[in-house]
């Protein structure tokens, strides 16, 4: 049976908007990737938290809080812009853990600059019990967001990026965490820490060590022992049978002299 004069103009016509179905905006990889990229277009910039603790905190994690409470409209809007933008199912789980700890730390800056001067944060009523913190539609405390949200992520290493205003903590860094900068910084302070003699000492058989790693003994023990743990970080590793003892915790302020 033979093709009519037409034939060749219906297999044109055929294949054009065949292939214009096929490359649909919907489909291409490039669009479906520009639609992703658009449900995760709330999610908050921590450059303005990046800024504020550049001005006021030092190398060393001491806080200007006078610097602070000059800015603290500056600290008020980006506290408002995390409210506002809360991690959903879509975020990956370093953004959420970029979001959880700017917002913790963020948040305990707030805090003692609504109290400044203060001596220390345990001189604050309910310091990290209150629900004052905006979050989705409700207020939420410090302590949620450090039990109920970060501790649950199982990275253990948020002990070391967390900051309570104090002396004893690990020290608050002058650069915000992110996303992208998620594992340099998380390893970064967990060396910091587990090396700085203020917060823990080793010598011959006997590790000094910071009561944090007694309070939350249970998150860094999962896999391996307290000291097998430390010694993934510390540089000249401590004995596996060294006698350990904890400091005693300074929770002075941790204001730039």
């Amino acid at each position: 049976m033979g093709l009519s004069p037409q034939w060749p103009l219906v297999l044109l016509l055929a294949w054009f908007f065949g292939g214009i179905q096929t490359y649909a905006p919907n489909s291409h990889p490039e669009a479906q990737m520009a639609k992703n990229t658009a449900r995760l277009s709330d999610y908050p910039s921590h450059e303005a938290w990046g800024k504020l603790l550049k001005k006021h905190v030092d190398d060393l994690g001491n806080v200007n809080y006078s610097g602070f409470q000059k800015e603290v409209s500056q600290l008020d809007a980006y506290l408002k812009e995390l409210s506002q933008n809360a991690p959903n199912s879509e975020w990956t789980k370093n953004q959420k853990l970029a979001f959880y700890i700017n917002l913790y730390n963020a948040a305990t800056v707030k805090l003692i600059v609504n109290h400044y001067p203060v001596k220390s944060i345990r001189d604050i009523p309910s310091r990290w019990k209150k629900k004052w913190i905006a979050l989705e539609g409700k207020e939420v405390s410090l302590s949620y967001i450090e039990h109920q949200v970060l501790r649950k992520m199982g990275e253990p290493r948020i002990h070391f990026a967390i900051n309570c205003a104090s002396y004893s903590c690990p020290k608050l860094l002058n650069v915000p965490f992110t996303a992208q900068s998620m594992e340099r910084l998380l390893s970064k302070t967990a060396i910091d820490f587990v090396n700085d003699t203020k917060r823990n000492r080793f010598e011959g058989n006997r590790a000094q060590l910071s009561k944090i790693f007694k309070w939350y003994k249970g998150d860094f023990t999962e896999n391996k022992s307290l000291l097998e743990y430390i010694n993934t970080y510390l540089e000249n590793p401590a004995p596996k049978n060294a006698q350990i003892e904890f400091l005693d915790y300074d929770w002075s302020l941790n204001e730039a002299k």
